[in-house]
């Protein structure tokens, strides 16, 4: 299809929000956000502001929800400003937390295959890995094996590092990185792919570590955190999105917080549940951490709006019942 929409000027994005139904108290102070964050960025923090309205195929019959090109009354560009900075802030402290729950996992790596050998993480040997998981088809019809792939993804990940202690190991004792060293360069997703593919006593001696007894569990939830890692990363929206990966949950009161969530899958399909995880490993870390503490009052701050159409908190995938275990 052939793209026809014109570029236009900050001002002219301005007036087309205005002639929506936007209102804008502040012609100035609009103009500069859409300097400096952009029109498209924004509009993921006004999207719900739009109105829907019931559409039916003619030919199936089935029903779809189209938006308009016009916001609920009295939605204030200020609204979409508010959400945008409430979203940033999230992002800023769930980077802090997931930033030492990497590193805790590197070392978890790194102190489990280094025991039986410092090139462990390279040479795929039953001692070190579980052969039901490490030489797995990476998908049908690749010929290539899950360690292939996540070997693959380890050496590119060394060739782009432009760390001191990489030059300095390939100066001094060649080309292959120990895995004490090796995990250094390794990011949250080459974290979680090499764990998956680990013994079960050894994935399991993991969880332990993190308070969860099923490593099938811990293992889904660390494939969870790399899909959050990369959200944050790359800042994108993230307080009311869909998530792409439900994590598995143990089974009921063996966790008391998860039973939470195991009421349906709409809220395993929200970021709340990728958020509690995310607390429960940085509490095994640092036990007295206020992280979470910090959290709890950003998510008691969430911005009101002057738009007709409220938005809620709970939009996260929040539950009744979060303060009493949070």
């Amino acid at each position: 299809m052939a793209y026809d929409r014109p570029w236009q000027s900050f001002e002219q994005q301005l007036d087309r929000l205005k002639a929506r139904g936007m209102t804008v108290t502040d012609d100035a102070a609009a103009l500069s956000y859409l300097e400096r964050i952009g029109y498209y960025r924004l509009s993921a923090y006004w999207y719900p502001f739009r109105r829907f309205e019931i559409t039916q195929d003619p030919d199936t019959g089935r029903l779809s929800s189209q938006a308009m090109d016009e916001f609920h009354p009295d939605t204030q560009f200020v609204d979409a400003v508010s959400l945008y900075l409430f979203d940033k802030k999230l992002r800023l402290l769930l980077i802090d937390a997931l930033e030492r729950i990497e590193i805790s996992l590197r070392v978890d790596i790194a102190y489990l295959l280094g025991k039986r050998s410092a090139f462990a993480h390279i040479e795929n040997t039953k001692a070190d890995f579980h052969p039901g998981f490490s030489s797995r088809s990476f998908r049908n019809g690749d010929p290539r094996t899950r360690f292939d792939v996540w070997l693959e993804k380890y050496r590119g990940l060394v060739a782009r590092s432009k760390e001191d202690f990489v030059r300095h190991y390939h100066n001094r004792h060649g080309d292959e990185l120990p895995i004490w060293v090796a995990v250094e360069v390794f990011d949250f997703g080459a974290i979680s792919q090499l764990i998956s593919m680990m013994h079960v006593a050894d994935q399991t001696t993991i969880a332990t570590r993190y308070g969860v007894s099923d490593w099938r569990v811990f293992g889904s939830w660390l494939f969870g955190l790399s899909y959050l890692r990369n959200l944050v990363a790359h800042h994108s929206r993230l307080w009311n999105r869909n998530i792409t990966t439900k994590p598995k949950l143990p089974k009921r009161g063996e966790i008391d917080w998860c039973d939470a969530f195991l009421t349906g899958d709409d809220m395993r399909a929200k970021p709340f549940v990728l958020i509690a995880i995310t607390r429960m490993l940085i509490k095994a870390i640092c036990p007295n951490t206020q992280w979470h503490q910090r959290l709890q009052e950003h998510l008691d701050a969430f911005p009101a709006q002057h738009s007709a159409r409220q938005l809620k908190v709970k939009s996260m995938g929040i539950p009744e019942n979060w303060r009493e275990w949070w």
